[in-house]
């Protein structure tokens, strides 16, 4: 059984620079959004859902334009005032979120998918310690921050999913 309330971030305030335009409102082939296709392989998972880093949505913690880190910050802030046990992640550019891999990250500690650091769980107890280690480091490297929590890294054999950084990533889908 897993904890409850949980809360779901779409972490969406990357400036897209490889992508040359705002990669969240990218359309897929079925002409959906990008962000549209993370929300919506993520609300099952979780009772309530927020974006970061966008308009509208939280706005980046400690300061805006943080990146990964500054948006997640956001969520595990908003989750703790809340009430929410956690917070399960994903990117605005993650359009299939894996049925079952909110029951492999789930438990006492932080967790990421292997090979992708934005799709994760983080219990709501870490907003105080991410809040230091960006005080301390100024580093907003996400795998710092993995290393610096212990996070695990949970293996989904077999598993693929698109890294889509260029249009022609999209492109690929299509193909």
């Amino acid at each position: 059984m897993r904890p409850s309330p949980i809360l779901g971030a779409i972490l969406a305030g990357g400036r897209s620079r490889r992508f040359g335009s705002d990669k969240a409102l990218a359309r897929m082939p079925d002409g959906r959004t990008l962000i549209d296709h993370a929300i919506a392989g993520l609300a099952p998972h979780v009772d309530a859902l927020v974006l970061c880093g966008r308009p509208g949505g939280l706005d980046d913690r400690p300061a805006p334009d943080m990146g990964p880190l500054g948006g997640l910050n956001a969520a595990l802030h908003h989750a703790a005032a809340q009430g929410f046990v956690g917070v399960l992640t994903s990117g605005c550019d993650m359009p299939f979120y894996p049925g079952d891999l909110p029951a492999a990250l789930i438990g006492n500690r932080a967790a990421v998918l292997a090979g992708q650091q934005l799709l994760g769980w983080w219990p709501a107890a870490l907003a105080t310690e991410l809040d230091a280690h960006l005080a301390e480091h100024n580093n907003r490297s996400i795998r710092g921050w993995l290393d610096r929590i212990g996070a695990r890294a949970v293996e989904l054999p077999g598993l693929v999913l698109p890294n889509i950084n260029r249009p022609e990533d999209l492109a690929d889908l299509s193909a």
